[in-house]
C-alpha cells in the first residue's frame, strides 16, 4: 500500500467550515496533520445573522483528535482578516478552499439588485479577496494550493441565474491564476461538488441530500492541495464517490469568409450543419489554443492567399495512399554571408562573447554558418502541403509539431541551395493528423541537410489511417539523472523581431495587436528561433564551436516563449549524443521536450585543428568521399582494401587531417589521423586542383606541393574514390 497522504507543517484556511463541506475538509486536513483555520460567519443560508457557535464546534472536534485549530469568524469580505489570522496563529498560509457560500433562489425576472450582487460579493468577490490577501505569501514561499468551488448550475445552468454566473466566474478566476501562479509553485483548481448540506437541501430531495455525503468529496480537495499532486488549472465534478475532469469541447467549425467578396448571413445559415457538428471535435485546453484558429485565418488574409474550399477535417479527400510519396515542386534559395550573420543574430549570438564572432564577423579567419541555419532553406515547404493530392488541409489548424535537422557538410556562407521536398506518410492520431514531411537540400547537385518537418493538422483525425510510421524520426526520453550542463541565456525584447528576418514573416511574432488576438500578452517567439538557442548551446559547451562536429537535432515543440525571457537548456552528455531539455527558466515551462543533439565523435577532431572549421574547399570534396562510401563502400573496399590519410594545410599549417577507409567493413571518413597504408600532404588549394584535374599528381609530387610517405603504389587506387571529379 502507497504511503499516506500527510499534511504536516501546512497551515490551511478553509471558509465556510462551520457545516457541510468545508466541515468535512476542515476535520480531514486536521485528521492529516495541518494546522486549520477554520472559518464561518455564522449566519444563515441567504446570508443573515451572525454566530460563533458553527466555526467553535468544529475547532474543539479537530483539537479533541490531537490536531491543531482555530476559528475565524470574519466575513469572506474581510479577507485581510482572514489570513492574517493564519500569520497570526501559525506564521504562514500554504492553502486556501474557497467554499463560503449563500442562496437568494429567485428566478431571473424576480431577481432584484440586492438578491444579485450578495451572491456575487459572497462567492466570488469573497473568493477573489481572501486568496489575494494569501497570493504574495504563498508566492515567497514558492507554494500554495487554492482551491475554487464551484457547481454544475455554474456549469450547465439552472433555475438560479445570480448563483449560476457567481459559479462560473469563480471557474474563469481559477483558470488564470492557474497561469499566474504556476512558476511560483501556486496551483488554482476548481471543484464543482454535488453532496448534502444547507445549500442543496433546498434544491434536491431529504433522501438524495443524506445519501451525497461530504466526506465523499472531501478526498479530492485533499489530493488537490497535496504538494505530490501536480494538477493546475483543472475542473472536476464529484459527488457519491465519483470524480470526473471536465474540459471544453468545440466543433471544427468552417471558414465562412472567402477572400475578395463580402460575408453575409446567408453564408452563415448554408454553413450552420458543419459549423454545429461535434463530428471530430477539438478540445483545446487553453486560449492560446482556442485562438488559434483565428490567428492562422488572419494570418493567411494578411498574406493575401486563398482561403478555398473551407476544409474542416478529414473528409473522402483525405487519402494517405494518394498523398505518401507525393512530391514538392523544387525550390531555390540563394543566400550571402549577410544571411548567415543575420540568422546566428537571430539566435541570440552577440558580439559581446567572444567566441561567437567567428559566426557575425564575414571577416574572420574561421567564418563559419550555424548548422540549424538547415532549416532556412527548407521551411517554405510546410506551404506546399496544400497542393497535395490525398490531403486535405486547413492551414487555420496547422500546428508544426516537431522537427528534425540532419547535416550532411557544414553550411556552406554563401550561395544558392535547391530543396526538394516529398510527404514521407501520413497518420491518424485520432483527433488529428500527422503528415511527415521530407526535406533533402544541396548545393551544387550535392547533399547538404535534410530536414523531417512534422506537422499536426488539429482535427484531421478519424479516416481510419495508422498510428506510427518507421519513418518519423523519434524523440527520445531524458537520462534519469541530474543535468550535466546548464546553460541559461536571455533573450532580447527585440529577439523575434530579429528572427523573423530569416523567413518566417507571421505577424503573431512582431504585431502586439496580432498577438493579443491570439490570447498572447506579446507576440512569441518562433518555435525554431528556440531550437537555434539550444543548438549553439551544446555546440558551446560539447564541441567547442566546430560546426563540423554537428551531425543533427531532434526536437518536440512543446510551449511558447515570450521575447525577453530566459532560455534554459539542460544537457546530458551519453556518448555522442546530447540529450536536451529547454525551460523558460522564470516559469519553468518546458518549451523543447524529447530534444537530442548528435555530434561526430571528438576523436575524429585530430590535434591543432581550428575549431570552428569553415572555409575549406577541400571539406565540400570530403563529404563526397564520405556519400559514396556510405553509398557504395562495400565495393570500394573489395577494389582498394587500403586505408589512406590526408593532411591538409592552409597558410602553412596543417588545418585538416582526414582517414579514409576502404580495408575493413564497408568502408568510412573520419576526421583525424589513424595509422594508414599512405598518407598525403598537400593545401587546401593544391588539393582541389589535383581533384579537378588541372594539376598532374606527378608534377605536384617532384614540385614538393604533395607529400607522400608509406607505400606509394596504393596511391593509383585512389582514382576509384575520386573519380568523376565533375560532382566533386
Amino acid at each position: 500500500m502507497s504511503a499516506p497522504l500527510t499534511f504536516d507543517g501546512r497551515v490551511v484556511l478553509v471558509t465556510g467550515a462551520g457545516g457541510g463541506l468545508g466541515r468535512e475538509y476542515a476535520l480531514a486536513f486536521g485528521q492529516r496533520g495541518a494546522a486549520v483555520i477554520v472559518n464561518d460567519l455564522g449566519g444563515d443560508i441567504k446570508g443573515g445573522g451572525r454566530s460563533s457557535a458553527a466555526a467553535d464546534q468544529v475547532v474543539e472536534e479537530i483539537r479533541a483528535k490531537g490536531g491543531k485549530a482555530v476559528a475565524n469568524y470574519d466575513s469572506v469580505e474581510d479577507g485581510e482578516k482572514l489570513i492574517q489570522t493564519a500569520l497570526d496563529t501559525f506564521g504562514r498560509i500554504d492553502i486556501v478552499v474557497n467554499n463560503a457560500g449563500i442562496l437568494r433562489d429567485r428566478s431571473f425576472s424576480r431577481t432584484s439588485d440586492v438578491d444579485w450582487d450578495l451572491i456575487q460579493r459572497v462567492h466570488l468577490r469573497g473568493s477573489f479577496l481572501v486568496t489575494r490577501a494569501a497570493w504574495n505569501h504563498m508566492k515567497k514561499q514558492k507554494f500554495g494550493r487554492v482551491i475554487m468551488t464551484s457547481s454544475a448550475a455554474g456549469i450547465y445552468g439552472t433555475g438560479q441565474a445570480n448563483y449560476s454566473a457567481a459559479k462560473l466566474g469563480l471557474l474563469g478566476l481559477s483558470n488564470t491564476l492557474a497561469i499566474e501562479g504556476q512558476k511560483y509553485n501556486i496551483h488554482c483548481n476548481t471543484v464543482a461538488p454535488t453532496a448534502g448540506s444547507r445549500l442543496t437541501e433546498t434544491v434536491m430531495p431529504p433522501d438524495l441530500v443524506q445519501s451525497l455525503k461530504a466526506e465523499y468529496v472531501a478526498p479530492l480537495v485533499l489530493w488537490l492541495c497535496h504538494e505530490a499532486c501536480q494538477e493546475n488549472g483543472a475542473l472536476f465534478e464529484v459527488g457519491a464517490g465519483w470524480i470526473g475532469k471536465l474540459r471544453w469541447e468545440r466543433s471544427l467549425g468552417r471558414i465562412v469568409r472567402q477572400k475578395n467578396r463580402s460575408m453575409t448571413p446567408e453564408d452563415v445559415r448554408d454553413s450552420w450543419s458543419r459549423i454545429c457538428d461535434f463530428s471530430d471535435a477539438s478540445k483545446p485546453s487553453s486560449i492560446q489554443e482556442s485562438l488559434q484558429t483565428l490567428v492562422e485565418v488572419l494570418s493567411r488574409v494578411e498574406e493575401e492567399r486563398e482561403i478555398g474550399a473551407n476544409p474542416t477535417g478529414a473528409s473522402a479527400e483525405t487519402n494517405p495512399s494518394v498523398a505518401v510519396g507525393q512530391t514538392l515542386p523544387e525550390m531555390s534559395f540563394s543566400y550571402t554571408h549577410m544571411n548567415c550573420i543575420l540568422y546566428a543574430l537571430g539566435v541570440g549570438m552577440s558580439t559581446r562573447e567572444s567566441d561567437h564572432l567567428r559566426f557575425l564577423y564575414e571577416g574572420h579567419q574561421d567564418f563559419s554558418c550555424l548548422p540549424t541555419f538547415g532549416v532556412i532553406p527548407a521551411q517554405s515547404a510546410m506551404m506546399g502541403l496544400g497542393s497535395v493530392p490525398g490531403l486535405d488541409i486547413d492551414f487555420t489548424r496547422l500546428l508544426h509539431g516537431e522537427q528534425y535537422l540532419e547535416m550532411f557538410r557544414p553550411m556552406p556562407t554563401s550561395g544558392t541551395l535547391t530543396s526538394r521536398a516529398a510527404v514521407a506518410d501520413v497518420l491518424d492520431k485520432g483527433s488529428g493528423m500527422v503528415i511527415l514531411l521530407d526535406v533533402h537540400t544541396f548545393s551544387g547537385g550535392q547533399p547538404v541537410c535534410y530536414n523531417q518537418f512534422s506537422v499536426f493538422v488539429v482535427g484531421s483525425g478519424g479516416f481510419g489511417g495508422k498510428r506510427a510510421s518507421q519513418k518519423s524520426v523519434a524523440t527520445a526520453p531524458l537520462p534519469d539523472r541530474a543535468p550535466d550542463a546548464v546553460i541559461v541565456d536571455q533573450t532580447s525584447r527585440d529577439q523575434a523581431a530579429l528572427y523573423r528576418l530569416s523567413g518566417d514573416w507571421n505577424p503573431l511574432h512582431i504585431d502586439p495587436s496580432f498577438a493579443a488576438m491570439g490570447g498572447f500578452k506579446s507576440p512569441i517567439l518562433h518555435g525554431l528561433c528556440s531550437l537555434g538557442f539550444a543548438a549553439r548551446h551544446v555546440l558551446k559547451q560539447y564541441a567547442g564551436n566546430d560546426v563540423s562536429r554537428f551531425k543533427a537535432i531532434k526536437v518536440r515543440f512543446a510551449k511558447p516563449v515570450y521575447p525577453g525571457q530566459s532560455l534554459q537548456t539542460e544537457m546530458w552528455k551519453e556518448a555522442n549524443r546530447i540529450h536536451v531539455q529547454c525551460k523558460v527558466k522564470e516559469s519553468g515551462d518546458v518549451v523543447l521536450s524529447g530534444a537530442y543533439i548528435d555530434l561526430h565523435s571528438e576523436a575524429s577532431v585530430g590535434p591543432g585543428l581550428p575549431q570552428p572549421g569553415g572555409g575549406l574547399q577541400s571539406d565540400l570534396v570530403f563529404a563526397e568521399i564520405e556519400r559514396r562510401i556510405r553509398d557504395d563502400g562495400e565495393q570500394l573496399v573489395k577494389k582498394v582494401k587500403a586505408v589512406f590519410g590526408w593532411e591538409i594545410s592552409k597558410d602553412g599549417r596543417t588545418v585538416r587531417e582526414w582517414t579514409i577507409d576502404l580495408k575493413t567493413g564497408r568502408g568510412s571518413l573520419h576526421r583525424g589521423a589513424s595509422e594508414a597504408d599512405v598518407t598525403f600532404s598537400v593545401s587546401d588549394e593544391d588539393f582541389m586542383e589535383v581533384v579537378m584535374g588541372k594539376l598532374n599528381p606527378q608534377k605536384a609530387f617532384f614540385a614538393g606541393k604533395l607529400k607522400v610517405r608509406g607505400n606509394v603504389m596504393l596511391s593509383q587506387k585512389l582514382e576509384a574514390v575520386l573519380k568523376d571529379y565533375a560532382k566533386l
